[in-house]
């Protein structure tokens, strides 16, 4: 996830088109959801979190991609 992270960043500083950079945060938040599984500790929270953050995406991406 620190990898992925650090593209969006990436992307980000070069002023990537906004769908490159959704793309990214799609990604981050599937590896967020599936480290949020393996965790033994409140999975439930950081299921909640992740599932926050994707409603929230989706409503950015709707626009951003307008």
């Amino acid at each position: 996830m620190l990898a992925r992270l650090e593209r969006i960043e990436a992307l980000d500083r070069e002023q990537a088109l906004p769908g490159a950079l959704l793309a990214e945060l799609r990604a981050l938040l599937t590896e967020a959801e599936a480290w949020a599984r393996t965790e033994r500790t409140r999975p439930d929270a950081a299921l909640e979190a992740v599932e926050r953050c994707r409603l929230m995406l989706e409503s950015t991406s709707r626009t951003l991609l307008a």
